[in-house]
């Protein structure tokens, strides 16, 4: 950032000092005033990477359960290649959601079942992956329903995309009243 400091008792910028801009280009002007200083501020722009979900403590959704505001969601770094979560990665993929819807269905399964293909909830008898109930229900996405976590992620995203629309809404009502 280039700032002039003006003598507050001159009259023009004959007795500035500049500060080094670094050789960076230019996209703003501005003006602030303040405390008998006036200094003049450039503001440069400098690209920077798209950063990844691995990158970022957090991600931001484009949806929330009703598909219009900002949540912010933990990080999900990228999955282990034949785990349980490149198959839902993959799947995503297949849908044309990204890494965000990623995050969002990474994070929800942790808090769910911890992405245990066997996870039973004691009180609820909710079952697997995305914790179906009652788990029976995740026989229409395959007779293996039980042990298979992709048959357990087909029927667990399918649940999602017709209740909540996208992992993002389904994670942003969980965040909101703690279930899904």
């Amino acid at each position: 950032m280039l700032a002039t400091l003006l003598n507050p008792a001159a009259s023009s910028f004959a007795e500035q000092e500049d500060l080094p801009t670094m050789g960076l280009p230019a996209q703003a002007m501005t003006e602030v005033a303040g405390d008998g200083f006036a200094y003049e501020v450039e503001e440069i722009g400098v690209e920077s990477p798209t950063p990844t979900p691995s990158e970022t403590e957090t991600t931001d959704s484009d949806s929330d359960s009703s598909g219009d505001s900002q949540n912010n969601v933990p990080r999900a770094d990228a999955p282990d290649p034949g785990s349980a979560q490149a198959i839902a990665r993959d799947l995503l993929a297949a849908k044309g959601w990204g890494d965000d819807e990623y995050a969002c269905l990474y994070n929800l399964w942790m808090r769910e079942s911890n992405w245990n293909v066997y996870a039973q909830n004691p009180s609820s008898g909710a079952y697997g992956i995305p914790q179906s109930l009652p788990g029976s229900k995740m026989a229409s996405a395959g007779s293996d329903w039980q042990t298979n976590p992709e048959t357990q992620i087909r029927w667990g995203i399918g649940y999602i995309e017709g209740r909540y629309g996208t992992p993002c809404g389904a994670w942003a009502h969980s965040e909101a009243v703690g279930w899904y």
